[in-house]
């Protein structure tokens, strides 16, 4: 008595080797089984293929009622007793009774429309015959106690290096021959969901792969439609539409604006973007646990650490490809679009400014990791094109905030990018534009290019002027004195590094300050006065801001490697030199990086040969030289993420 009329011959499964093990596992045993997870994972196509294996090679039958069809909760038992062949005027008692002797499998597909109801059921058979088998498919647990779950997740992409996984599978099922690298393309899109990856193929009949994948940028399959048995299945659309009309008015607007986030996030960006006249701050939390349990946000890092103490993480959430999409869609039609994006680019600058105050303050490690945990939610909210002069700003306030990024970490081409882009969004003369000039023409004097980094900076001296900002004056003097030190105008760059190691920093939290003009000027006259250079590292040393500047401390270190090789300690330099790679390797730069290890490699064969040092001023080798690898630089925010 398998009913199975209503969904015709059963596909092919793809990839739930393991899981169909466990269910099978889990038949065995008399408590409730509910497999969970996102709209179109294959929660009944997986159910029902357990069942038809588990039917065919034994007496057991299956009653199954698919509880999205039309039903309401007072006709649930009636469709049941009818599924199973019972007057449906009869008594759950009954049903219960029928099942025992037939030995048959409640299957309840699709429960989320009549949980309540369902898990009302569930209990009411499980008093009459406690062993009786029961399966249940939804996007939420039916909530009871003795409940086993069986979450669903999507199928991998990739099962390792050069390794394709079930998603791929899946697709190239469908699709034919294909280049692999368009496969892994698509369904890394589509996050590996079956029914859009269902969906997208039956595309390949009007385009090809390759045009596929390009249109996955854009509406993507969130719309596309073909043949199914239910009309939430017709495309990825409906299957969140019919989802989302079973949350609360808060949970949808919550959803809605979530979908603006590109990333994982935590309640604090959830709230800062989801929060609003109309829904409280307070009110998101309860949401994300909500739309976490509907299988709307996927749960991506629980909480860890005590609450409120320093090393406590919060948990991150993040809203799968489909839903996303839907999101976005709801929330341009109801008009919030705007609104939400001007939040989250709010957002995204406070997130900016606690990471310089962290590299300047508590730890540049921590600032290094804030910054990755964030990248994504950091590049949109940098690249999209602002609302207004107003949201202008706030994406320039962005880009100057990760200076240290740009400059220290050695992202330099992709800061310029950004910067170059957005003063030309922002004319108004203001503090904020002086600041985004000198770290423009900065990141342009490191690059070695003087026909950019000197109009900047000379934009940024007259900015600097007019605001009366003698920290500017300053870090405008070191950024000459970088440009003097690749022209090998030696003269010049003490000159102007002296100027900027003189004055006293006010403002600590931006720019490399007092203390790396001391250590850059040490690095400056290493080869020429062995004496004025250790002096200034030990001043750069004396004038630092604080204990954990790894930037500062590598380039201190470095400067006394110069000075041991350019005045006859090869062993000394040497270990200085190890100890300054140590360092700068915490925070990145593959500038320095590269520099040290060209020295480091030089000393190792004086150290191993025995071979003489130099004399004073016959140095060649430079920190700040272009190499290769620098060259190769992927920029920051293009990197995969490693926690993902």
């Amino acid at each position: 008595m398998t009913a199975w009329a209503d969904h015709g011959p059963l596909p092919g499964v793809v990839g739930r080797a393991v899981e169909h093990e466990q269910l099978t596992a889990l038949l065995g045993g008399a408590a409730p089984v509910t497999l969970t997870g996102p709209a179109g994972v294959g929660k009944s196509l997986l159910a029902r293929a357990v069942l038809e294996a588990h039917t065919a090679t034994g007496p057991d039958t299956v009653v199954r009622i698919a509880c999205w069809d039309g039903l309401n909760a007072d006709e649930l038992p009636g469709a049941l007793l009818r599924a199973a062949g019972l007057p449906p005027h009869g008594t759950p008692d009954a049903l219960a009774a029928h099942c025992r002797t037939h030995r048959a499998i409640i299957l309840l597909d699709d429960c989320d429309p009549l949980l309540d109801a369902c898990a009302d059921l569930v209990r009411h058979l499980l008093r009459a015959a406690p062993e009786l088998r029961i399966v249940a498919t939804a996007r939420r647990p039916l909530g009871l106690p003795a409940e086993r779950l069986l979450p669903l997740a999507p199928l991998p992409v990739t099962l390792g290096e050069g390794i394709a996984g079930p998603a791929v599978e899946l697709l190239a099922a469908r699709s034919g021959p294909a280049a692999p690298e368009l496969l892994v393309a698509v369904c890394r899109t589509l996050e590996g969901c079956p029914l859009a990856i269902g969906l997208a193929a039956r595309q390949l009949d009007r385009m090809t792969l390759a045009q596929l994948a390009a249109r996955l940028d854009g509406e993507g399959p969130l719309h596309y439609s073909g043949p199914s048995p239910t009309l939430r299945h017709t495309s990825l659309h409906a299957a969140h539409a019919a989802g989302y009309a079973l949350c609360s008015p808060v949970d949808r607007q919550v959803w809605a604006r979530l979908s603006i986030l590109p990333g994982d996030f935590d309640p604090w960006l959830a709230e800062c973007v989801g929060s609003s006249s109309d829904v409280p701050a307070a009110a998101v939390d309860g949401a994300l646990e909500r739309l976490c349990t509907a299988s709307v946000l996927e749960r991506v890092r629980a909480a860890e650490g005590t609450p409120g103490s320093t090393t406590a993480l919060p948990p991150r959430y993040r809203l799968p490809y489909g839903a996303r999409q839907f999101g976005r869609a709801r929330l341009r039609a109801a008009g919030d679009e705007d609104g939400a994006l001007r939040r989250f680019r709010q957002a995204c600058a406070a997130l900016a400014a606690e990471a310089q105050i962290t590299w300047q303050g508590t730890g540049q490690q921590l600032a290094v990791r804030l910054v990755e945990d964030e990248q994504h939610h950091l590049d949109a909210a940098l690249t999209r094109p602002p609302l207004d002069a107003e949201d202008a700003l706030s994406s320039l306030e962005i880009a100057v905030s990760l200076w240290f990024q740009w400059a220290a970490c050695g992202f330099r081409r992709e800061g310029r990018a950004h910067l170059d882009r957005l003063l030309r969004l922002s004319q108004e003369d203001t503090a904020l534009r002086a600041r985004a000039l000198w770290l423009a023409g900065y990141l342009a004097a490191q690059e070695n290019a003087p026909t950019a980094a000197e109009p900047l900076l000379a934009q940024a001296w007259t900015a600097s002027v007019m605001h009366a900002d003698a920290d500017g004056l300053a870090r405008i003097a070191h950024a000459h004195a970088v440009l003097a030190l690749y022209r090998e105008d030696t003269t010049t760059a003490v000159a102007c590094l002296e100027e900027a190691a003189r004055h006293t920093s006010r403002d600590p939290w931006f720019g490399p300050g007092p203390a790396h003009g001391w250590a850059l000027l040490a690095i400056a006259v290493a080869p020429l006065d062995a004496t004025r250079a250790r002096a200034a590292a030990r001043r750069a040393w004396e004038v630092r801001h604080a204990d954990s500047d790894f930037w500062l401390h590598s380039t201190i270190l470095y400067a006394h490697a110069v000075i041991e090789r350019a005045h006859g300690d090869p062993a000394a330099a040497l270990r200085a030199c190890r100890r300054a790679l140590v360092a700068k390797k915490l925070i990145g730069d593959p500038l320095f990086v590269a520099g040290a290890r060209t020295i480091l490699a030089g000393l190792r064969r004086g150290v191993r040969c025995d071979l003489p040092m130099r004399g004073p001023g016959a140095d060649a080798t430079r920190w700040w030289r272009r190499t290769p690898s620098d060259l190769r630089r992927q920029p920051f925010f293009s990197r995969l993420r490693t926690t993902s």
